[in-house]
């Protein structure tokens, strides 16, 4: 099985999804991702990885589920990390300032405190790449979905992932803080 992985069969990558692709995903992703979008983009990343790697798995080392399980954890707290970090940056672009004191009466100068948040916000989108802006724009600000944005953009999710994480990064080094 495992030469036929490395000589790039696809019936026996079909085959080695089928016998651990629910386990691994059941084990290994869920507990990290309980997102169930997240965990299945996970789920994908890590028999995308594997197929990749395949040439680098040893089987004296160790069991190939061992292996598989290994690049799940990993691409689980990858993606974990990162959703993290880009809900953050969303809280951030969407919150209205000073909501954590509910209990004091409503400021008057409330109102432009939130237009000058987005008034930075929409600077700061300015100053980045017209690309990054947009993923911004449409997973951020207008909350949709990966998939949609990946459309709008003409790429992959994946390489909307990419587009998204560069574009949070460059946003944090114009945004004021």
């Amino acid at each position: 099985m495992i030469e036929r992985l490395k000589q790039g069969d696809r019936d026996a990558f079909a085959t080695l999804y089928g016998w651990y692709g629910d386990s691994i995903y059941r084990q290994a992703v869920l507990p990290r991702l309980p997102n169930r979008e997240l965990a299945e983009d996970c789920l994908r990343e890590t028999f995308r990885t594997a197929l990749e790697k395949i040439e680098s798995f040893r089987i004296e080392n160790r069991s190939i589920f061992f292996w598989l399980r290994r690049i799940a954890v990993n691409k689980a707290i990858d993606i974990h990390r990162r959703h993290k970090r880009d809900q953050a940056l969303a809280d951030a672009v969407n919150a209205e300032p000073n909501t954590h004191l509910s209990h004091q009466p409503p400021r008057p100068d409330r109102g432009l405190e939130i237009a000058d948040a987005k008034k930075q916000v929409d600077t700061s989108l300015t100053q980045l790449n017209p690309r990054y802006a947009q993923a911004l724009r449409l997973r951020l600000i207008e909350d949709r979905s990966r998939e949609e944005c990946a459309e709008s953009l003409g790429v992959t999710v994946g390489n909307f992932d990419v587009i998204l994480h560069r574009a949070c990064k460059a946003f944090r080094k114009v945004y004021p803080p």
